[in-house]
């Protein structure tokens, strides 16, 4: 069974002119790392809170088609359940921590389900170390600098255990270095932990080499859907204007320039190996 299962979704908010979202299918494999990428306003956001179940269940406005996460239909269950299911990371981590400390933000969710103490500080203490950020366990979350931040909010998400993460462009207001700190984890939690990871991220420079499926979206639909490296080497997406890795671009030049290549790097770290490979012939 797929973790996503989309079809023919569309969804107005409400008092909306147009739907946010229109006639979207899609499905996501189990242990997945998917990028959802497109412009500004192509319905990004919109499908996450589907996802997550906050449409319909707490923005109400009108969806149609049919949606199953993890295997329950978004419609028939209730916010809290979804939510042990499916965990969404903000773009900005203030929004998502307010605590005095980063153990009591950690905490706060499992409380909420009325979870036994002990299994309490075992998934705060194991989220805590999947996370690297045990010695902060006592600070205040707003003494922290953005990236831990955004490590205190992937890990108060990751301690109820869901079975799949969405990131909502979580390096936005973190350096390139913070970001791939940030990714780093992402990574290890799709990788060693099998959670399926849905990131939605413009820096595909930096993202993309953690990928193992692309969507691309615009104006409320998908345009492109498949393997990186077909999806990032197609002309629609030069055409759209989507932040193609810098390594593809180069790669096309090089064969528009009569070069001989095989593959496609999606990564600087690729192209670097294809050039030293290339450059041994």
């Amino acid at each position: 069974m797929a973790a996503v299962q989309a079809k023919a979704l569309t969804y107005s908010y409400p008092g909306g002119t147009r739907p946010s979202i229109r006639d979207v299918s899609l499905s996501i494999e189990r242990g997945e790392f998917v990028i959802l990428t497109g412009p500004s306003g192509c319905g990004k956001t919109t499908i996450c809170r589907c996802f997550n179940g906050l449409i319909p269940n707490f923005y109400t406005g009108e969806l149609k088609g049919e949606l199953r996460v993890a295997g329950l239909n978004v419609s028939e269950h209730p916010i809290y359940e979804m939510a042990k299911r499916v965990g969404l990371v903000f773009q900005n981590p203030e929004n998502q921590l307010f605590a005095l400390s980063v153990e009591k933000d950690v905490a706060f969710g499992l409380e909420n389900l009325g979870m036994p103490r002990d299994q309490i500080r075992e998934r705060v203490d194991q989220a805590l170390k999947i996370t690297g950020i045990e010695e902060l366990r006592e600070r205040a979350p707003h003494e922290l600098s953005g990236g831990q931040q955004q490590r205190v909010a992937i890990a108060s998400v990751l301690a109820m255990q869901p079975e799949i993460m969405i990131f909502d462009e979580p390096t936005s207001f973190l350096d390139p270095v913070g970001a791939q700190r940030i990714f780093e984890v992402i990574n290890d939690l799709n990788k060693k932990l099998g959670i399926t990871v849905i990131l939605v991220e413009h820096r595909l420079d930096l993202a993309s080499r953690y990928a193992d499926h692309v969507i691309i979206m615009d104006a409320g639909q998908i345009i492109l859907d498949g393997e990186p490296r077909e999806v990032f080497n197609s002309e629609t997406a030069r055409l759209l204007g989507v932040g193609i890795p810098k390594a593809v671009n180069l790669w096309r030049l090089l064969q528009e320039n009569g070069l001989v290549l095989e593959g496609m790097p999606v990564s600087s770290e690729e192209a670097t190996r294809f050039l030293r490979e290339v450059l041994k012939r």
